[in-house]
């Protein structure tokens, strides 16, 4: 059973056109979309004509963090499945998946048992739950056994600095796994032969 990957920050037509035609292709590739103090940031213009690809069944996420309206507006033909939202609370979401008929995962940033519970605010609205770090950009760890008494049932995916040899231990887990930074070289930019180590390996468990 192949694992479901989310490989996200992916800037650049070479890196993406690589993961679109790998024999493993992850479930989910993520760009960011709003938030220009990530390294892996991409301006608006630039973003439209690099997801304006035939992406076959990967659905493409939009990275998103305390979206105005202003960019919804600019976004809202672009080549998306998904707005992965970050600092967004519910009624904006729900408001947001209503009017730009868009799924919805919403990220839930985990200190602390008290954060991964607010995920139970969202389940209605969301259709996917994503516990990540504080660090946002930063690619920060968190406790991953805080998030053990999540329910199986709930459609997850997890994040916060996993590194590609992590990858087995996720096997029995029922979590869609994130990752960035663990795909880059020492400069910030993805790195082919990791993102195939990575494909191949998920491809085995």
């Amino acid at each position: 059973m192949k694992k479901s990957l989310k490989i996200c920050g992916v800037s650049d037509p070479k890196t993406l056109n690589y993961i679109l035609n790998h024999p493993n292709p992850p479930k989910f590739i993520g760009f960011i979309t709003n938030y220009r103090k990530s390294k892996r940031f991409v301006e608006y213009g630039k973003l439209k004509e690099l997801i304006d690809v035939d992406k076959g069944d990967i659905k493409f996420v939009s990275v998103l963090v305390e979206p105005t309206d202003k960019i919804l507006e600019k976004i809202k033909n672009f080549n998306f499945d998904y707005y992965q939202l970050y600092d967004v609370d519910p009624e904006r979401t729900k408001e947001i998946k209503s009017k730009y008929k868009i799924k919805i995962i919403t990220a839930i940033t985990v200190s602390s048992k008290d954060d991964v519970i607010k995920y139970k605010e969202y389940s209605d609205v969301s259709d996917v739950i994503l516990f990540d770090s504080k660090g946002y950009h930063k690619s920060e760890s968190f406790d991953h056994n805080l998030l053990n008494e999540v329910p199986n049932e709930l459609n997850k995916m997890i994040a916060g600095n996993i590194q590609i040899d992590d990858i087995p231990s996720f096997k029995n887990k029922d979590f869609i796994i994130d990752i960035s930074g663990a795909c880059e070289n020492e400069s910030g930019k993805k790195d082919i032969s990791k993102i195939d180590k990575l494909l191949n390996l998920s491809a085995k468990i």
